[in-house]
Protein backbone atom coordinates (compact mmCIF):
# COMPACT_ATOMS: atom_id res chain seq x y z
CA UNK A 1 0.00 0.00 0.00
CA UNK A 2 2.50 2.27 1.04
CA UNK A 3 4.70 1.49 -2.76
CA UNK A 4 1.48 2.06 -4.37
CA UNK A 5 0.88 5.57 -2.14
CA UNK A 6 4.87 6.79 -3.18
CA UNK A 7 4.10 6.33 -6.95
CA UNK A 8 0.77 8.08 -6.73
CA UNK A 9 2.61 11.05 -5.63
CA UNK A 10 5.58 10.59 -7.65
CA UNK A 11 3.05 10.62 -10.40
CA UNK A 12 1.37 13.75 -9.35
CA UNK A 13 4.70 15.23 -9.02
CA UNK A 14 5.37 14.48 -13.04
CA UNK A 15 2.33 16.28 -13.76
CA UNK A 16 2.49 19.20 -11.71
CA UNK A 17 6.14 19.41 -12.91
CA UNK A 18 4.64 18.80 -16.46
CA UNK A 19 2.09 22.10 -16.15
CA UNK A 20 4.97 24.36 -14.47
CA UNK A 21 7.64 23.73 -17.39
CA UNK A 22 4.59 25.26 -20.04
CA UNK A 23 4.72 22.83 -22.62
CA UNK A 24 3.04 25.13 -24.80
CA UNK A 25 6.33 27.45 -24.87
CA UNK A 26 8.53 24.81 -25.09
CA UNK A 27 9.41 25.91 -28.30
CA UNK A 28 10.32 29.09 -27.67
CA UNK A 29 13.86 28.12 -26.23
CA UNK A 30 14.45 25.14 -27.91
CA UNK A 31 13.88 26.51 -31.03
CA UNK A 32 16.47 29.13 -30.93
CA UNK A 33 19.17 27.03 -29.76
CA UNK A 34 18.59 24.39 -32.84
CA UNK A 35 18.31 27.03 -35.69
CA UNK A 36 21.31 28.86 -34.35
CA UNK A 37 23.21 25.64 -34.45
CA UNK A 38 21.75 23.79 -37.56
CA UNK A 39 22.39 27.35 -39.43
CA UNK A 40 25.88 27.41 -38.42
CA UNK A 41 27.05 23.63 -38.98
CA UNK A 42 24.54 22.73 -41.67
CA UNK A 43 24.26 19.76 -40.67
CA UNK A 44 22.19 17.00 -37.24
CA UNK A 45 24.42 15.90 -35.18
CA UNK A 46 24.28 14.51 -31.69
CA UNK A 47 25.01 18.04 -30.10
CA UNK A 48 22.13 19.61 -31.69
CA UNK A 49 19.57 16.68 -30.94
CA UNK A 50 20.82 16.52 -27.10
CA UNK A 51 21.32 20.65 -26.78
CA UNK A 52 17.42 21.25 -28.60
CA UNK A 53 15.75 18.49 -25.90
CA UNK A 54 17.47 19.92 -23.17
CA UNK A 55 16.39 23.38 -24.19
CA UNK A 56 12.56 21.71 -24.81
CA UNK A 57 11.80 20.43 -21.56
CA UNK A 58 14.39 21.02 -18.60
CA UNK A 59 15.63 24.04 -19.07
CA UNK A 60 12.01 25.54 -18.57
CA UNK A 61 11.11 22.94 -15.65
CA UNK A 62 14.17 25.05 -13.96
CA UNK A 63 12.84 28.24 -15.54
CA UNK A 64 9.30 27.83 -14.53
CA UNK A 65 9.23 25.62 -11.95
CA UNK A 66 11.62 27.62 -9.85
CA UNK A 67 9.49 30.69 -10.52
CA UNK A 68 6.11 28.85 -9.54
CA UNK A 69 7.53 27.62 -6.33
CA UNK A 70 8.98 31.51 -5.09
CA UNK A 71 5.68 33.10 -6.95
CA UNK A 72 3.12 30.94 -4.74
CA UNK A 73 2.43 33.72 -2.71
CA UNK A 74 1.33 35.80 -5.96
CA UNK A 75 -0.12 33.13 -7.79
CA UNK A 76 -2.89 31.77 -5.22
CA UNK A 77 -4.58 35.10 -6.04
CA UNK A 78 -3.60 35.45 -9.82
CA UNK A 79 -7.16 33.53 -12.08
CA UNK A 80 -5.12 32.23 -14.87
CA UNK A 81 -2.82 30.14 -12.68
CA UNK A 82 -3.69 26.25 -13.05
CA UNK A 83 -3.95 26.11 -16.99
CA UNK A 84 -1.21 26.97 -19.97
CA UNK A 85 -0.19 29.54 -17.85
CA UNK A 86 1.28 27.85 -15.31
CA UNK A 87 1.22 25.39 -12.10
CA UNK A 88 -0.42 26.52 -8.96
CA UNK A 89 1.84 24.54 -7.02
CA UNK A 90 1.22 23.30 -3.44
CA UNK A 91 3.99 23.90 -1.14
CA UNK A 92 4.81 20.23 -0.55
CA UNK A 93 5.51 20.26 -4.24
CA UNK A 94 7.86 22.75 -3.78
CA UNK A 95 11.13 21.34 -2.61
CA UNK A 96 10.38 18.10 -4.70
CA UNK A 97 10.17 20.57 -7.91
CA UNK A 98 13.91 22.53 -6.81
CA UNK A 99 15.42 19.03 -6.48
CA UNK A 100 13.77 17.69 -9.71
CA UNK A 101 14.85 20.88 -11.64
CA UNK A 102 18.27 20.37 -10.65
CA UNK A 103 18.82 16.91 -11.21
CA UNK A 104 17.33 17.50 -14.72
CA UNK A 105 19.32 20.70 -15.67
CA UNK A 106 22.64 19.64 -14.25
CA UNK A 107 23.78 16.97 -16.56
CA UNK A 108 22.72 18.32 -19.69
CA UNK A 109 24.96 21.38 -18.74
CA UNK A 110 27.62 19.12 -17.97
CA UNK A 111 27.67 17.27 -21.59
CA UNK A 112 27.03 20.77 -23.34
CA UNK A 113 29.73 22.13 -21.65
CA UNK A 114 32.47 19.50 -22.46
CA UNK A 115 31.68 19.11 -26.19
CA UNK A 116 30.54 23.07 -26.34
CA UNK A 117 33.89 24.05 -25.04
CA UNK A 118 35.68 27.40 -23.55
CA UNK A 119 34.12 28.98 -25.91
CA UNK A 120 30.76 28.15 -24.46
CA UNK A 121 31.20 28.00 -21.13
CA UNK A 122 30.05 31.82 -21.01
CA UNK A 123 27.34 32.23 -22.72
CA UNK A 124 25.94 28.65 -20.52
CA UNK A 125 26.83 30.41 -17.40
CA UNK A 126 24.93 33.33 -18.56
CA UNK A 127 21.79 31.13 -19.31
CA UNK A 128 21.68 29.61 -16.04
CA UNK A 129 22.17 32.20 -13.78
CA UNK A 130 19.33 34.26 -15.90
CA UNK A 131 17.11 30.72 -15.01
CA UNK A 132 18.03 31.28 -11.15
CA UNK A 133 18.48 34.35 -10.95
CA UNK A 134 14.95 35.35 -11.70
CA UNK A 135 13.28 33.64 -9.35
CA UNK A 136 15.35 32.54 -6.33
CA UNK A 137 15.47 34.68 -3.00
CA UNK A 138 17.90 37.47 -2.47
CA UNK A 139 18.60 37.71 -6.51
CA UNK A 140 14.76 37.78 -7.81
CA UNK A 141 15.62 39.82 -10.58
CA UNK A 142 11.60 39.44 -11.50
CA UNK A 143 11.46 42.26 -8.56
CA UNK A 144 13.90 44.61 -10.14
CA UNK A 145 12.15 46.84 -12.70
CA UNK A 146 13.48 46.91 -15.94
CA UNK A 147 15.72 44.36 -15.35
CA UNK A 148 12.94 41.88 -15.40
CA UNK A 149 12.50 42.10 -18.29
CA UNK A 150 16.01 42.01 -19.74
CA UNK A 151 16.55 38.80 -17.51
CA UNK A 152 13.38 37.25 -18.90
CA UNK A 153 14.34 38.25 -22.74
CA UNK A 154 17.72 36.72 -22.00
CA UNK A 155 16.13 33.12 -21.43
CA UNK A 156 15.22 33.14 -25.02
CA UNK A 157 18.08 34.99 -26.50
CA UNK A 158 21.19 32.64 -24.35
CA UNK A 159 20.17 29.50 -25.77
CA UNK A 160 20.51 30.55 -29.28
CA UNK A 161 23.92 32.43 -28.12
CA UNK A 162 24.62 28.91 -26.62
CA UNK A 163 24.02 27.34 -29.65
CA UNK A 164 26.28 29.80 -31.44
CA UNK A 165 28.85 29.25 -29.56
CA UNK A 166 29.01 25.80 -29.33
CA UNK A 167 28.72 25.83 -33.06
CA UNK A 168 32.14 27.86 -33.42
CA UNK A 169 29.85 30.82 -35.20
CA UNK A 170 31.52 34.02 -36.67
CA UNK A 171 29.88 37.10 -34.22
CA UNK A 172 29.75 39.31 -37.19
CA UNK A 173 27.85 42.97 -36.73
CA UNK A 174 25.02 40.98 -38.74
CA UNK A 175 24.45 38.28 -36.32
CA UNK A 176 24.77 40.72 -33.43
CA UNK A 177 21.98 43.61 -34.90
CA UNK A 178 19.72 40.16 -35.74
CA UNK A 179 20.20 39.01 -31.56
CA UNK A 180 19.62 42.56 -30.74
CA UNK A 181 16.38 42.47 -32.35
CA UNK A 182 15.35 39.56 -30.72
CA UNK A 183 16.10 40.74 -27.38
CA UNK A 184 13.94 43.64 -27.75
CA UNK A 185 11.36 41.34 -28.93
CA UNK A 186 12.00 39.66 -25.76
CA UNK A 187 11.82 42.25 -23.56
CA UNK A 188 8.50 43.78 -25.50
CA UNK A 189 7.05 40.38 -24.69
CA UNK A 190 7.76 40.07 -20.70
CA UNK A 191 6.45 43.56 -20.08
CA UNK A 192 3.63 42.75 -21.68
CA UNK A 193 2.73 39.92 -19.90
CA UNK A 194 3.35 41.93 -16.71
CA UNK A 195 0.86 43.94 -17.26
CA UNK A 196 -1.72 41.56 -16.70
CA UNK A 197 -0.44 40.85 -13.29
CA UNK A 198 -0.50 44.37 -12.24
CA UNK A 199 -3.13 43.52 -9.38
CA UNK A 200 -2.08 40.61 -8.06
CA UNK A 201 1.69 41.44 -7.75
CA UNK A 202 1.10 44.45 -5.92
CA UNK A 203 -1.28 42.86 -3.85
CA UNK A 204 1.54 40.11 -3.17
CA UNK A 205 3.92 43.43 -2.65
CA UNK A 206 6.09 42.18 -5.61
CA UNK A 207 7.68 44.29 -7.53
CA UNK A 208 7.77 44.59 -11.52
CA UNK A 209 8.15 46.54 -14.43
CA UNK A 210 4.12 46.88 -14.67
CA UNK A 211 3.90 47.59 -11.23
CA UNK A 212 6.22 50.48 -11.19
CA UNK A 213 5.21 52.14 -14.56
CA UNK A 214 1.99 51.79 -14.64
CA UNK A 215 -0.42 48.88 -16.80
CA UNK A 216 -0.82 51.85 -20.23
CA UNK A 217 3.16 53.14 -19.91
CA UNK A 218 4.40 49.58 -19.88
CA UNK A 219 1.86 48.35 -22.86
CA UNK A 220 3.49 51.40 -24.97
CA UNK A 221 6.79 50.56 -23.89
CA UNK A 222 6.30 46.80 -25.43
CA UNK A 223 4.90 48.37 -28.20
CA UNK A 224 7.84 50.79 -28.58
CA UNK A 225 10.58 47.81 -28.20
CA UNK A 226 8.40 45.16 -30.28
CA UNK A 227 8.69 48.45 -32.85
CA UNK A 228 12.40 48.48 -32.58
CA UNK A 229 13.18 44.87 -33.15
CA UNK A 230 10.81 45.00 -36.94
CA UNK A 231 13.18 48.18 -37.73
CA UNK A 232 16.10 46.64 -36.73
CA UNK A 233 15.47 43.22 -38.67
CA UNK A 234 15.36 46.47 -42.03
CA UNK A 235 18.88 46.36 -41.52
CA UNK A 236 20.37 42.96 -41.91
CA UNK A 237 20.84 41.19 -45.15
CA UNK A 238 18.65 39.70 -47.48
CA UNK A 239 16.15 37.63 -46.70
CA UNK A 240 16.52 38.33 -42.96
CA UNK A 241 15.04 41.83 -43.53
CA UNK A 242 11.90 40.34 -44.42
CA UNK A 243 11.61 39.24 -40.83
CA UNK A 244 10.81 43.10 -40.15
CA UNK A 245 7.53 42.36 -40.85
CA UNK A 246 6.91 39.51 -37.72
CA UNK A 247 6.62 42.73 -35.43
CA UNK A 248 3.67 43.50 -37.19
CA UNK A 249 0.71 40.98 -35.87
CA UNK A 250 2.19 41.78 -32.14
CA UNK A 251 1.67 45.19 -32.28
CA UNK A 252 -1.80 44.67 -33.69
CA UNK A 253 -2.30 42.63 -30.74
CA UNK A 254 -1.24 44.77 -28.11
CA UNK A 255 -2.35 48.45 -29.05
CA UNK A 256 -5.61 48.14 -28.13
CA UNK A 257 -4.35 48.24 -24.81
CA UNK A 258 -2.33 51.11 -24.94
CA UNK A 259 -4.36 53.40 -22.38
CA UNK A 260 -5.47 50.67 -20.03
CA UNK A 261 -6.47 51.20 -16.71
CA UNK A 262 -4.17 49.50 -14.06
CA UNK A 263 -7.61 48.08 -12.18
CA UNK A 264 -8.73 46.88 -15.07
CA UNK A 265 -5.45 45.44 -16.36
CA UNK A 266 -6.34 41.99 -16.35
CA UNK A 267 -8.19 41.66 -19.27
CA UNK A 268 -4.95 42.10 -21.60
CA UNK A 269 -4.74 38.50 -20.41
CA UNK A 270 -6.68 37.98 -23.78
CA UNK A 271 -4.27 39.54 -25.80
CA UNK A 272 -1.56 37.37 -24.10
CA UNK A 273 -3.28 34.03 -25.07
CA UNK A 274 -3.13 35.37 -28.47
CA UNK A 275 0.19 35.78 -28.25
CA UNK A 276 1.15 32.90 -26.87
CA UNK A 277 -0.59 31.06 -30.68
CA UNK A 278 0.99 33.86 -32.43
CA UNK A 279 4.42 32.85 -31.35
CA UNK A 280 4.01 29.84 -33.39
CA UNK A 281 2.94 31.65 -36.82
CA UNK A 282 5.63 33.81 -36.40
CA UNK A 283 8.21 31.08 -35.74
CA UNK A 284 6.20 29.30 -38.96
CA UNK A 285 7.25 32.84 -40.67
CA UNK A 286 10.74 32.68 -39.59
CA UNK A 287 11.50 29.16 -40.45
CA UNK A 288 10.72 30.26 -43.84
CA UNK A 289 13.17 32.99 -43.74
CA UNK A 290 15.65 30.66 -42.56
CA UNK A 291 15.41 27.89 -45.40
CA UNK A 292 15.35 31.07 -47.95
CA UNK A 293 18.68 32.15 -46.22
CA UNK A 294 20.04 28.79 -46.52
CA UNK A 295 19.25 27.67 -50.06
CA UNK A 296 20.75 31.46 -50.94
CA UNK A 297 23.89 30.81 -48.52
CA UNK A 298 24.95 27.59 -49.82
Amino acid sequence: MRTREHSGWNAQLLRQAFVASRPVSWINTAYPFAAAMLLTTREVDWLLIVGALYYLIPYNLAMYGINDVFDYASDINNPRKGGIEGALLAPKYHRPMLWLAVLTNVPFLAVLAIAGGPGSWLALAVSTFAVVAYSAPVLRFKERPFLDSATSSTHFVSPAIVGLTAAGAQFTPELWLILLAFFCWGMAAHAFGAVQDVVPDREARIGSIATVLGAAPTVRLALALWALAGALMLFTPFPGSLAAVVAIPYLVNCAPYARVADDDSGRTNRAWRRFIWLNYASGALVTMILIAWWLRTS
